[in-house]
């Protein structure tokens, strides 16, 4: 068993978990917003057998999109204004962990 952990954009996080439904998958979501680009964030926790993982990564893949954006190389230790910023492009889409599980149980009240 394994735990998939997925970071995927908060823009992108109703069409991953409508996907992950519609193949079979529950998932819980977790609200945040991230450090690196200060923008919403949601964590998807997932758990699932082992030969499972990757057609999770395929539904994440394939539901989240990859953006550039611009960041400050200097933040958050130094402020500049945008006019004088030599900004840096990346590539901003989902993160996926994998993790072992040794034990998982439902609990039904």
């Amino acid at each position: 068993m394994k735990l998939v952990i997925a970071v995927v954009q908060g823009s992108d996080a109703e069409d991953v978990l409508d996907a992950l439904h519609e193949g079979g998958f529950r998932a819980t979501q977790i609200n945040s917003a991230g450090g690196f680009l200060r923008v919403s964030n949601v964590t998807f926790l997932i758990g699932v057998d082992d030969d499972q993982v990757p057609a999770v990564a395929r539904i994440v893949g394939r539901n989240t999109n990859a953006r550039r954006a611009f960041v400050n190389p200097l933040m958050p230790f130094a402020s500049v204004s945008v006019a004088d910023a030599d900004f840096e492009p990346v590539r901003v889409g989902a993160s996926i962990f994998v993790l072992p599980v040794r034990r998982f149980e439902r609990l039904t009240g």
